[in-house]
């Protein structure tokens, strides 16, 4: 399993965003591009689907650009997953309709918790939580 670029770029704008948040100042496409190196063409298609979906917003006009629908620590990785790349899915046998070998699989508890822990961490991570992980880092 590998989360698409497009997860991984939509996030890193996502917490450019977030670094530069107080609820009222847009963050051009253009400053998020030099910031993180990421195509202003990419980026519009990526904040073309965060926008339709709610997380961020736009304001139009010279001062415009884009910002955080919501504070950092209320926008959780997992939403940003399921707006980006959809519904993360560990093995087949645990999507959609039940699994003939289910009682024969030896593996499927594995399956099932792998994919709770995963959906665990990410609902549980806040882009304000990514932010401050990373500056203790420093």
């Amino acid at each position: 399993m590998k989360l698409s670029t497009k997860t991984r770029y939509g996030l890193r704008a996502l917490l450019e965003l977030a670094r530069q948040y107080d609820g009222r100042t847009p963050l051009s496409i253009t400053d998020i591009e030099s910031k993180e190196n990421i195509s202003e063409r990419y980026l519009e298609q990526l904040f073309l689907k965060l926008r339709r979906d709610g997380l961020i917003e736009s304001v139009r006009g010279p001062q415009g650009g884009y910002l955080l629908s919501r504070a950092p620590m209320e926008i959780t990785v997992a939403e940003v997953v399921e707006v980006l790349e959809g519904n993360i899915q560990i093995a087949d046998c645990l999507e959609g309709p039940e699994c003939m070998r289910e009682s024969a699989c030896p593996a499927r508890k594995l399956w099932l918790r792998l994919r709770d822990s995963i959906d665990n961490v990410l609902v549980s991570t806040t882009l304000k939580d990514l932010i401050e992980d990373h500056d203790l880092q420093k």
